[in-house]
């Protein structure tokens, strides 16, 4: 992840509003809805971003019932 402080919409998101920004800043990754860009942002160490991304990359994540 660049960290340049560049809000970057995911390239899973469709065309039905449910999508979320990243950005990359010095001392870790920002996350907001891309619906609501004044509201708050969730901030990720680099190392739980990293396990995060790994987890959804290998599937292990499950959607809520």
């Amino acid at each position: 992840m660049q960290r340049d402080g560049v809000w970057r919409k995911s390239t899973r998101s469709g065309g039905e509003g449910n999508c979320v920004e990243v950005a990359g800043f010095g001392d870790g990754i920002g996350v907001r809805d891309s619906k609501d860009r004044q509201g708050p942002v969730l901030s990720f160490s680099p190392e739980a971003w990293q396990a995060f991304a790994r987890a959804a990359a290998a599937g292990a994540l499950t959607p809520p019932d």
